[in-house]
This record gives structure tokens, sequence and C-alpha cells, in this order.
């Protein structure tokens, strides 16, 4: 299994540089990480006295880690998690925040557990997944990312503007699904046929 900055790494390069998509709500970004991310922060990366647009084209790959392993992993806490569920729910915090642990919550709920869906890694969540990945973490991981992906065809569903992350031009899956498909079981991967039959209605 990968090491948690070796996760970093990968998502560091899935993600790609420098990207100012007026469709995409996160504003500019690059390495995966957004101008809002670095204003949170106070990230003056150019050292002007202000965090701008020139900042987030400054970042570098390794900054972008750092970031990523001190605000994404180590704040939320996700170290506390059995390691062979880590690298989904860390890849999924990059892209969407503290909704990655509601989302792992939902999973939980639906399979009787009686949690809250704080976004919280409490005592009474990571009782819940100990106890599902001692049944076996794929089974866990591959719910979450069937999850995941559910989530994202939803909000393309609810935002056209979002359906070019989800649907490709040509048709096929575009990066939101194939990110989510990459950590479940090759089985429970939609075919082609599959999703072209989820996102018809988006070309009606």
């Amino acid at each position: 299994m990968p090491n948690v900055h070796d996760i970093a790494l990968e998502i560091v390069a899935r993600e790609g540089g420098f990207v100012n998509d007026p469709a995409d709500p996160g504003g500019a970004t690059n390495h995966g990480v957004t101008i809002g991310t670095l204003r949170a922060l106070a990230r003056d990366v150019t050292q002007d006295g202000r965090v701008d647009v020139f900042d987030v084209r400054a970042l570098t790959r390794d900054d972008a880690v750092e970031i990523f392993l001190s605000q994404y992993f180590d704040r939320p806490g996700l170290s506390r998690l059995p390691e062979a569920l880590q690298p989904c729910v860390f890849d999924m915090y990059v892209n969407a925040g503290m909704l990655a642990v509601k989302l792992l919550q939902r999973v939980l709920k639906a399979a009787g557990y009686p949690l809250k869906d704080d976004g919280q890694i409490g005592s009474a969540t990571l009782a819940a997944v100990r106890q599902e990945v001692a049944k076996g973490a794929q089974a866990l991981i591959d719910g979450y990312g069937i999850a995941r992906r559910d989530f994202y065809y939803s909000l393309a569903d609810a935002r056209p503007a979002s359906r070019k992350y989800a649907c490709r031009r040509d048709g096929g899956k575009g990066g939101w699904i194939t990110r989510a498909e990459s950590f479940i079981s090759p089985a429970l991967c939609l075919t082609p046929a599959q999703h072209q039959a989820r996102v018809a209605a988006w070309t009606k």
C-alpha cells in the first residue's frame, strides 16, 4: 500500500497544472489547490502582500503536496482511519473537503450504524468503520466509491456546467467518475453503456 506522501503525489499528478476555468466554482486551481484554499491559509506565494491568481500560478508541486498533507490529511484526522480506507477518503477530501467524511458516515448509516453525518471523525464513526473493515475492507471501500460516484452524477444532474467533469465530450466517463472508480473493484465499475444510460438525460 502506498504511504500517505505517495498518495499526495498521485493526487497532484492527477490534478494537473494551472487551470482557471470559469465553470469551476472553485476558481483558479494549480496542482489541485484552489485560490480559496490559498486565501484561507493566507499563503502569499509571490510575497507581494496579497493572495490572488498569481499565487495560484506560482504554486509548486511540493507546495501542493505539503498543503494536502497538512490540511486534508493531518488536520481532519484521516490518519485515525484504518490504513486501507485512508487513500479513498483522502482523495475525496482533497476534492470535496469535509463532505468526504460525511459521505463515509452516510454509507455507514445506510449499513445500520446510528451516526450523525457531521464530517467529524469521532469515536462513534471510528468504531463503525473498524467494525465494517473487520468484515472486509474492500466492501466498505467499494460502498464508499459507489456513493462517491453517485454523488458526482447527482451534482452534475443539478448543475449542467459541471457535467463536463462527469462526462467527456465524446460521451465517455469524465474525470470525476474515473477518479471515484479508481478505488473500487473493477467488477463494480460502470460499463460504457451503463455510463451512457446514466447521462443520457443530459443531452435531451
